[in-house]
């Protein structure tokens, strides 16, 4: 109950992002590869920017 009106960091929101970009990928893998490339080098974009935020 306490954590329903909790925000959401900047961190756990870029972590969404990258999981999802990265189930995306995965699916694409298989079908078409060139859009495969992009989810992951978007991925990659979102996971830098995990890492310059961390501590």
């Amino acid at each position: 109950m306490f954590g329903l009106f909790k925000k959401t960091s900047e961190i756990d929101k870029l972590q969404k992002q990258y999981e999802k970009l990265m189930a995306d990928w995965h699916k694409l893998s298989t079908t078409n590869r060139a859009e495969s490339d992009k989810k992951y080098a978007e991925a990659q974009k979102v996971l830098e920017r995990i890492e310059a935020i961390k501590p």
